[in-house]
C-alpha cells in the first residue's frame, strides 16, 4: 500500500460503522471480532484453522448461528439449512429494525447483547470411582461468545414458531432485550439458569 493513502472505511451493508463500536468486557475483547466488511461472509476461510472463528466478524457469526433447518426439535441433528444469503438478509433487516427502535448503531447493540448473555460458568461431568459428579468450571472466552449467539438465535426461533411474528422482528426484540439485560429475554434467562446450576455444583 502506498504511503499517505489511508485504508477505506468499510461499513457493514454500506450503513453501519464498525469503528464506533467498542467491546467493554475485557474477557471478550480478543474473541469478538469487529473486522470491517461490507457483507458478513468469509467463505469459511477459518474452518480448518484452530480457534479461527475468533477472527470471524461477530455479525457473520450471528448469521451462521441463525441458519437452521426449520424443525423445532431438529436443533442438534446436523441438518442446518445452509442458506447463507437468506440468513444475511434476515440479519440486514434486523439491524435496520434495531436502529429504528433504539437510534443506536445496531452493531454496538449486538455486541452489548453478546456481552450480557455470555455465561461465565458451566458444569461438566467427572467420573470418579464409577460415580458421576457434576463440577462447576469456568467457560473459555470463545465458548462464551458461542453460547451467547446460540441463546440469542434460539430465543428468536422459539418466538417465531406458531406465531405470525417474523424472524427479523423476533431477532431484533431478542437482541434489544439482551442488550438491556432485561430478564424477559430468552438468552438472559438461559444464561442465568446455566450459571445458577453451575453455582449449585461448586
Amino acid at each position: 500500500m502506498e504511503m499517505g493513502k489511508e485504508e477505506p472505511n468499510l461499513m457493514l451493508f454500506n450503513k453501519w460503522d464498525f469503528r464506533e463500536v467498542k467491546v467493554t468486557d475485557p474477557g471478550l475483547q480478543r474473541t469478538i471480532s469487529l473486522k470491517p466488511m461490507l457483507v458478513p461472509t468469509s467463505f469459511g476461510r477459518h474452518e480448518h484453522k484452530r480457534f479461527g472463528k475468533a477472527d470471524v466478524n461477530i455479525v457473520e457469526r450471528l448469521v451462521n448461528s441463525i441458519m437452521h433447518f426449520g424443525k423445532r426439535y431438529a436443533k442438534n441433528t446436523g441438518r442446518m439449512a445452509g442458506k447463507k444469503a437468506r440468513a444475511i438478509n434476515i440479519v440486514k433487516t434486523t439491524l435496520d429494525i434495531i436502529h429504528l427502535r433504539t437510534g443506536q448503531n445496531p452493531i454496538a447493540v449486538l455486541v452489548k447483547a453478546v456481552e450480557n448473555t455470555s455465561p461465565n460458568e458451566d458444569t461438566t461431568r467427572i467420573i470418579y470411582g464409577g460415580v458421576v459428579y457434576h463440577v462447576s468450571v469456568d467457560v473459555s472466552p470463545l465458548r462464551r461468545v458461542d453460547l451467547a449467539l446460540r441463546f440469542i438465535a434460539e430465543g428468536a426461533r422459539e418466538a417465531t414458531y406458531s406465531n405470525p411474528k417474523t424472524i427479523e422482528e423476533a431477532l431484533a426484540d431478542e437482541i434489544i432485550l439482551a442488550a438491556n439485560n432485561d430478564p424477559n429475554s430468552f438468552a438472559i434467562k438461559k444464561k442465568n439458569e446455566q450459571e445458577r446450576i453451575a453455582m449449585a455444583s461448586r
